[in-house]
């Protein structure tokens, strides 16, 4: 894990917490240093703070994904503005936690982020299994190597989108409550930050859609949520 905080005391308490819970812990005072580590080190989650000398978290989140550098990410905030988490969200972060927190809830929410994360590359003395591959219109969602291709071109997901794209592709027809996405697909108690679904599916059909304003594939249920049609 990289903990990356300018605050010694918070630093310390999720360092202590984590390494309790047998997490190997990183930390990185400024957002250069938190960057560097990133990108020459592999690590299972960041924890982010926003505000952060020298590069702050917003700009490290866009040059990690610029980088395509896909470790999920867990932005920390003291501010709790939708302009700021959204902003955030929208740039690749996976989740956020807000300050006072909990290092309970800290680790609850990077243990949902990882849930069904899996590095790509095989393990020593692991075999692994065929491919899994969904074929959903042009798109091909290969299971195994966490990866979506239209064709082959390979369109770049971060954890959390390819987990909400794999969840909608694998049931295809049913409308889903913001709610109920929140709870499958996040496995953690998000209760009333609805929010947070829209900014991602705004995000996947930027990305999975020919025409986001007009999307085929991810469509909007007025007063009910989202549902995932493929195309005949």
């Amino acid at each position: 894990m990289l903990v990356v905080d300018d605050e010694p005391a918070i630093v310390t308490l999720l360092q202590y917490n984590l390494e309790q819970a047998d997490y190997q812990v990183v930390t990185a005072i400024d957002g250069e240093q938190a960057l560097n580590l990133a990108l020459h080190e592999k690590f299972d989650v960041i924890l982010l703070d926003l505000m952060l000398p020298k590069m702050d978290g917003v700009e490290v989140t866009k040059r990690l994904r610029q980088e395509k550098i896909s470790t999920p990410i867990i932005m920390i905030t003291a501010k709790t503005s939708e302009f700021d988490t959204v902003f955030g969200l929208e740039l690749g972060a996976d989740d956020y936690i807000t300050k006072p927190f909990s290092p309970r809830e800290v680790i609850a929410r990077m243990k949902a982020v990882m849930r069904r994360y899996r590095d790509d590359q095989p393990q020593e003395n692991v075999t692994r299994r065929n491919d899994h591959r969904l074929r959903v219109g042009d798109l091909t969602i290969d299971q195994d190597k966490f990866r979506v291709m239209r064709g082959q071109q390979q369109i770049d997901l971060t954890p959390k989108e390819f987990e909400l794209l794999l969840f909608f592709a694998k049931r295809p027809g049913k409308v889903w409550s913001r709610e109920q996405l929140l709870e499958g697909v996040w496995g953690f108690d998000y209760s009333g930050q609805t929010r947070m679904v829209d900014i991602h599916v705004s995000h996947l059909r930027e990305k999975i859609e020919l025409d986001p304003k007009h999307p085929v594939l991810l469509k909007t249920v007025r007063g009910f949520g989202y549902t995932f049609e493929v195309p005949s």
